[in-house]
């Protein structure tokens, strides 16, 4: 599955606010040595997420997949 900018500006988070703060997805990318710009172009495949054991990273996963559920059910 790929997780897309678009799961990270929708996550829900901690606060009253939903999506991740860009600047820090930035540092996070920089950090694990993971691509920010073909993020944001093609997004990231979870996998690759969820090797990282952050557990920011693995709320996203679990965000997406829920959308991406959601969509192909309302598909049906």
């Amino acid at each position: 599955m790929i997780v897309t900018i678009q799961h990270l500006h929708t996550v829900p988070t901690w606060t009253t606010r939903t999506g991740y703060c860009a600047r820090q997805s930035r540092a996070f990318f920089a950090e694990h040595g993971l691509d920010w710009l073909d993020f944001v172009r093609t997004g990231i495949d979870a996998d690759v997420l969820i090797a990282t054991g952050n557990a920011l990273a693995l709320h996203l996963v679990e965000h997406a997949r829920n959308v991406e559920e959601a969509r192909d059910g309302s598909q049906a």
